[in-house]
């Protein structure tokens, strides 16, 4: 069990929250898109044809589609891409025949398998398209840095702290605390199996990082020192010590501009999807 993590910077690098694509897939397939199933429509049409599979033509569309998609991850386009994309489209092709042949096509499951296929299409279209008209401006990723530079403040907490499931149990371990003993000795017999074994270290981290109650105890102490009041969360009670505080460092604007425009392009798109779903008549 961890303690919930919130919002954070640490150091030079950014908490996980900022490095979190789009949790909404804009998954566009490998081999296809819409724009391409016009195009392929075309190709058959006009006979444009990328290669010929026991007779049947594989449209030139298919490939511009895989090529562009390899271009997208960075991939030059070369003879020897060119050559991997026939070879691949070939593949697919004579499979994609001895399937049919077998009649995969007319089962129910594999249509809907298909269709579901079809819809990621589509909607990886449509989301692109409507991030790509919605841009995050400069503006809006300015003032979610500021936001979040004036909600973690500008200090860091390096703490200790051991988690029992009774507040007597607490006040036991502040006795012995008193008594000399020492807590990375006590945290043995902590709860909390992320930091047990480590003497109750919870490493450097801003009081964003912890549940309210623990961050609002661990910030009032002075270094060195640890609560002499068991300390109640919803994990359940805690003695925290705390060993250090320190600046907290922020990465500068520019650094943190990438991961922070791609947190609110995915706040921005869950919000406009929420608003469709909102307008749907569903029976």
């Amino acid at each position: 069990m961890k303690l919930p993590a919130k919002t954070q910077f640490t150091g030079t690098k950014m908490n996980r929250t900022f490095r979190h694509a789009l949790l909404l897939a804009f998954a566009v397939s490998v081999g296809a898109t819409p724009a391409a199933f016009a195009v392929e429509k075309k190709d058959k049409a006009e006979g444009a044809a990328f290669a010929t599979v026991n007779g049947k033509a594989v449209p030139k569309s298919r490939a511009d589609a895989l090529i562009a998609a390899q271009a997208a991850q960075g991939q030059p386009d070369s003879p020897e891409l060119r050559k991997a994309v026939t070879e691949e489209l070939v593949r697919r092709e004579i499979l994609t025949q001895e399937a049919v042949k077998k009649g995969f096509d007319k089962k129910i499951e594999i249509q809907s398998q298909i269709d579901l296929a079809r819809q990621g299409v589509l909607i990886g279209a449509y989301l692109n398209e409507y991030v790509r008209t919605h841009p995050v401006t400069d503006d809006q990723v300015k003032k979610e840095y500021e936001d979040i530079r004036a909600k973690l403040g500008n200090k860091e907490y390096k703490a200790r702290h051991i988690l029992v499931e009774k507040e007597d149990e607490a006040k036991a371990i502040i006795e012995r605390l008193k008594k000399g003993e020492k807590i990375e000795d006590l945290a043995k017999d902590s709860k909390d199996p992320g930091s047990k074994d480590r003497g109750g270290d919870l490493g450097w981290a801003n009081p964003g990082s912890f549940v309210p109650p623990f961050s609002a105890a661990m910030t009032k102490l002075e270094k060195g020192k640890f609560t002499e009041t068991a300390v109640k969360s919803d994990f359940g009670w805690h003695v925290i010590q705390l060993e250090d505080t320190r600046e907290l460092k922020l990465p500068g604007m520019d650094e943190a501009k990438g991961q922070i425009s791609q947190q609110l392009q995915q706040r921005m798109v869950q919000k406009h999807i929420e608003e469709l779903r909102a307008k749907a008549k569903v029976e």
